[in-house]
């Protein structure tokens, strides 16, 4: 079978695969209809960076020329253009439309920067209606979890200091503080610390939370007045309702930074007494309530994220995952899949309402959770993902996972994240294509139309999806239907090309508003042109997609066996687009399109998305949520880890990910996203032990130990979250990590002379990449 076995980072190159519209599709020929689409197995879909970052970006200083209603496409390199009669056609709807005064002076010769050939993807930048007026501020609030052990709580106020310094001077910050009980500071009343307290048992309205706080229209009546102690004078600024006073709760970083160090100063642990057998009694829920509920005073358009920063699950109040009871265990997948979890539905219910508030408010929740334990990672997922939220899990608040992800939020420059806000994305495609739904970090708007199919996947029944904080890495997945018609193109002229556009309004973090229109098309192939459908194929993107579609499945689907599933369709895809003779294994081989999926699918197969025993339901949510948000570059190494050998003979190699890539004389590097390994072959290890590498005579090893270092710590910078380094040993404890993303070609089971001399064994009666892909042979050519 011609399957390329030397794979090291899953075939991914070096060089920009996703390109400047930051667009990439599983087919890039697509078939003309919905039976041919059906024969072709995997699903037609696109991996979508909505903000990308890329140097050739054209930024336009003005609004974008729209088509007529309902169409309301954006004009684009990709329309007809008659220079002559100044009329331009639409390539999605084929209405003629007139320019405006403005493009008097277009010819072929003088033409606007949107219908430049390179420029399918444009942002435009309008001025503001009111040029005066600032761009509204960012909000920070940070809701800060006490219920720590007084070490624990030392690295929190600690994270929390360098958070402060790093925050623009504008910026506005509030902070809650919450144990048994919720704390709300007033942060504008400067004689002394001034507290609002909440019940952490009970489950509190917006209304309720903004009368209590003097921020409704009663509480105003009441005599909540402007001007009165403790309320900052004359109008209010900042993005804020003049009739409120939110800003008692929301200052600028600037006015509010002692304020902030000396609350951080006095805080302590949670004071409720708890007995050795009980768990802290953390209402988590209540405080997230609380928080959104005070958000819900600011005017729209402000972006907003409540930083939740939480050590432990919540045991009290909605939202509750485990009573306070030590001898009541945690959930388990299992007792998900029994149903055998009694908070599990009504928490995520819970969840499911605040994503709801939040969304309509335009905020976003970001979750640190930090802890040996779970914390409800997998019942907060929903209000997480839907807000576009960012999230990050570790052991520890002093671990550097946590430490290092967390500074990253706030800093500025080459390492920013670029976080914006209140985004929207619209979709529009040709007519024969419908759109059955995302997977990502966004929410349906429900906006439906004629280009919403009747099957559903993820966020769907729209063609609009808010994403309330997006970043430059955030990716959606678009999932596709072909649904041809009579009306899909011209009379008389059966279009050759598919049209698609993405059009992304957002607030970067200046406060701007932008407009990211990206236009692509792509060549319609008749079924039976099996080359040229072959040819557009992208295994890469196929594989992110399809570990994407079939967490969903498992999530949603009672007892769907996602193996079996991805087996199937496997033999399915190199039964239709394999060559072979009838009932001849021997015969097979697969176009270098499809060479590395089989690998690609072994090696999901044994990944955490699949095999999800080995971790918590928090655990499997952390990695699916980050799966469904990043690149296709990165999500593959989630799949398929990249291994890099040093050794003295050759400079820095990819390996196989193989269990025969271990020798006692060489270091490995292995990349698996959430962690990255350093691994010692034996004789290197001893080496280092008896310390040789301090020795100006063997400084050529001294540079071998400290190169995977550098590397490591390269991709450790470049990426969000910062994933855990492993350092280890050849038969060490920690080669686990190392050993269970390896291919099992050796195993306990295998004969002396088939085991590499310095290389390992793996204790696993898991099938082979080499005796996987012999199976798949054999299905694949069955008559």
């Amino acid at each position: 079978m011609a399957v390329d076995l030397a794979f090291s980072g899953g075939g991914v190159s070096s060089t920009d695969l996703d390109g400047p519209d930051g667009v990439r599709m599983t087919w890039n020929s697509w078939p003309r209809s919905k039976v041919e689409a059906s024969k072709c197995v995997v699903p037609v879909a696109a991996s979508v960076t909505p903000i990308r970052a890329s140097p050739s970006l054209v930024v336009l200083p003005y609004a974008p020329l729209r088509c007529k209603p309902p169409c309301a496409a954006v004009l684009n390199p990709l329309a007809r253009v008659d220079f002559t009669a100044k009329i331009w056609i639409c390539p999605f709807c084929f209405s003629r439309n007139y320019f405006p005064p403005h493009y008097a002076g277009i010819s072929e010769t003088n033409v606007p920067g949107e219908l430049y050939a390179q420029c399918t993807t444009v942002e435009y930048a309008p001025p503001p209606l009111d040029v005066a007026a600032p761009p509204p501020p960012p909000v920070f609030l940070f809701v800060l979890d006490t219920c720590l052990i007084e070490e624990e709580l030392g690295y929190v106020k600690s994270a929390m200091r360098r958070a402060i310094d790093l925050l623009p001077d504008h910026a506005l910050v509030g902070l809650i503080t919450f144990g048994t009980q919720v704390h709300l500071h007033e942060l504008g009343f400067a004689d002394m610390s001034k507290i609002y307290v909440f019940r952490g048992t009970m489950e509190i309205s917006k209304d309720q939370i903004l009368e209590q706080l003097g921020l409704s229209v009663a509480g105003v009546r009441h005599g909540a007045v402007a001007g009165a102690p403790g309320y900052l004078k004359g109008p209010q600024a900042n993005g804020l309702h003049r009739s409120t006073s939110v800003n008692r709760f929301l200052l600028p970083a600037s006015d509010c930074e002692y304020t902030l160090n000396s609350l951080l100063d006095e805080l302590q642990r949670n004071q409720w007494p708890v007995e050795a057998v009980n768990r802290d009694l953390r209402c988590t829920g209540v405080a997230l309530s609380v928080a959104a509920g005070l958000l819900g005073a600011c005017t729209s358009g402000t972006g907003a994220r409540i930083i939740a920063l939480v050590g432990g699950p919540c045991t009290v109040g909605p939202g509750l995952i485990v009573s306070n009871d030590l001898s009541e265990p945690f959930r388990s997948h299992k007792d998900l899949d029994k149903d055998a979890a009694p908070y599990f539905h009504k928490a995520v219910q819970f969840y499911d309402n605040l994503a709801k508030q939040l969304v309509s408010q335009g905020h976003v929740l970001d979750l640190f959770a930090s802890a040996l334990d779970q914390v409800g990672v997998a019942e907060m997922k929903v209000a997480v993902e839907r807000t576009g939220g960012l999230v990050v899990l570790a052991e520890s608040f002093g671990h550097p996972v946590f430490k290092d992800s967390f500074k990253r939020i706030f800093e500025d420059g080459e390492q920013s994240l670029g976080l914006s806000f209140n985004g929207t994305l619209e979709i529009n495609c040709s007519k024969d294509i419908k759109i059955q739904g995302i997977i990502g970090p966004c929410t349906s708007i429900e906006k439906k139309g004629t280009l919403c199919a009747d099957t559903i996947v993820g966020q769907g029944n729209t063609t609009s999806w808010k994403m309330c904080g997006l970043d430059r890495s955030t990716c959606l997945t678009v999932f596709f239907d072909i649904s041809p018609s009579e009306r899909s193109s011209q009379p008389g002229i059966p279009n050759p090309q598919l049209y698609i556009q993405f059009l992304t309004n957002y607030q970067n973090p200046e406060g701007q508003m932008r407009l990211r229109v990206t236009t692509i098309t792509r060549a319609w192939v008749d079924g039976s042109n099996t080359e040229e459908l072959v040819g557009g194929f992208d295994q890469e993107t196929t594989a992110v997609i399809l570990a994407r579609y079939i967490s969903l499945k498992m999530e949603m689907e009672e007892e769907f066996d996602a193996s079996r599933w991805l087996d199937r369709s496997l033999i399915r895809l190199c039964s239709q687009f394999g060559n072979y003779r009838k009932d001849d294994p021997a015969s097979f081989t697969l176009h270098p399109n499809f060479s590395i999926l089989p690998q690609f699918m072994f090696n999901l197969r044994r990944s955490q998305f699949v095999q999800v025993y080995n971790n918590s339901p928090d655990e499997t949510a952390y990695f699916r949520m980050l799966l469904n948000r990043e690149s296709i570059t990165n999500s593959v190494v989630m799949i398929q880890p990249s291994l890099l050998s040093y050794s003295f003979n050759s400079p820095p190699t990819p390996a196989l990910l193989d269990v025969t890539s271990i020798s006692a004389d060489r270091i490995l590097l292995l990349d698996a996203y959430f962690t990255v390994v350093i691994f010692h072959g034996m004789t290197i290890a001893q080496w280092r032990n008896m310390g040789y590498h301090n020795r100006l005579e063997h400084q050529v090893f001294a540079q071998l130990l400290q190169a995977p270092h550098d590397d490591a710590q390269l991709i450790i910078t470049d990426r969000f979250p910062v994933p855990r380094l492993v350092i280890c040993d050849q038969h060490g404890s920690q080669a686990r990590f190392l050993l269970a993303k390896l291919n099992p070609s050796a195993t306990y089971n295998s004969a002396a002379h088939e085991v590499v001399p310095g290389s390992d064994v793996i204790l696993t009666d898991d099938v082979s990449l080499q005796v996987f892909c012999e199976h798949l042979q054999r299905l694949a050519v069955q008559s």
